[in-house]
């Protein structure tokens, strides 16, 4: 049975999830459809474009994603704290860089003078707005509707392109956000589209390895049209990995990318030679530090989803503490 969104996604628990959204369609999201010939490879590009511009509007950080032939990957952290910090003129400045937002807001935003009753009804505007900006279901709305918008467009048909509601799935642990971002990251190796992860097109991991994201090229692809109306924000950074744990606030991954590009290099030699227990000898230092047996991590790592449902893990206090 589905279960409401609310019972899904509690920040109380873990900031830290994993999502998954599929194309209900026999024809490709992205790549080439055998049966017709037609490539849809860059749709990828929309896909990316997407998620990294709505990253920097939302309160929502990128640990990893990736983009497949009929759906596609994301790890993410809600961090409800950094539209907290927003002025009331950067939450409406935001939310106009997707939508047009009501008369009496645009004329707040020009500078018109309101009476009291109109300021109150646009202070309950910009705090709903807000509450928004921090909620994963309008993130996935904002980033889903414009896809299947341009996709039915370009096919010239109607209907549904999503195979209903992403699935979302709570990552309570340290081995759970590992096995995850490495699965995700991993998938194209897996499915045999890239050999190594630096050759993964359209992954977080290679966007990490060889930054080359084109923010303008995205502003002009998403912009001018109602699936994005401007944007003049900073691109946010994917996640950044922290390194040692330490007593000071730590907002990124507590791991560091070095030790983090060593498991992922291990786990895909393990997939790529299809020899699980041949390359063991010489086990990444990480898995060591937190007591994770090779074997369990390989079978997570790799069959991620198959093994594991709505949650991943109990939940460890300091995984918890240190990202609240």
């Amino acid at each position: 049975m589905t279960q409401p969104r609310e019972t899904l996604i509690s920040i109380a628990e873990t900031p830290y999830y994993h999502i998954v959204s599929r194309c209900v369609r026999r024809s490709y999201l992205c790549g080439v459809d055998h049966h017709s010939g037609k490539s849809y490879e860059h749709r990828r590009q929309w896909i990316v474009d997407r998620i990294r511009l709505l990253s920097s509007l939302f309160a929502v950080d990128i640990c990893s994603y990736a983009v497949m032939s009929n759906h596609y990957h994301l790890v993410v952290k809600l961090d409800p704290q950094q539209v907290n910090e927003l002025t009331d003129q950067d939450v409406i400045n935001r939310w106009l860089s997707l939508f047009k937002g009501p008369l009496l807001v645009q004329r707040f935003n020009a500078g018109i003078s309101l009476s009291k009753p109109e300021d109150d009804t646009v202070s309950e505007i910009i705090a709903l707005w807000r509450k928004r900006l921090a909620d994963i279901s309008w993130f996935m709305k904002c980033l889903n509707q414009p896809i299947a918008r341009k996709a039915n467009l370009e096919d010239k048909c109607t209907g549904h392109f999503w195979e209903g509601r992403f699935k979302s799935q709570a990552l309570l642990t340290e081995e759970a956000l590992l096995s995850c971002m490495s699965y995700v990251d991993l998938n194209p190796v897996r499915a045999d589209m890239a050999k190594t992860p630096e050759e993964s097109d359209y992954t977080a991991i290679q966007e990490r390895i060889k930054p080359h994201f084109d923010l303008q090229q995205a502003i002009r692809s998403q912009t001018g049209s109602e699936d994005l109306l401007s944007f003049n924000h900073d691109l946010k950074p994917l996640l950044h990995f922290e390194g040692n744990i330490t007593h000071d606030n730590q907002t990124g991954i507590l791991f560091s990318f070095i030790d983090y590009l060593e498991l992922v290099d291990w786990t895909g030699r393990a997939i790529a030679l299809n020899k699980r227990g041949a390359i063991a000898s010489h086990l990444p230092n990480i898995l060591q530090r937190l007591s994770i047996n090779h074997k369990t991590w390989l079978s997570s790592a790799t069959r991620f989803e198959a093994l594991h449902r709505q949650r991943f893990g109990r939940r460890r206090p300091k995984l918890i503490n240190q990202t609240a």
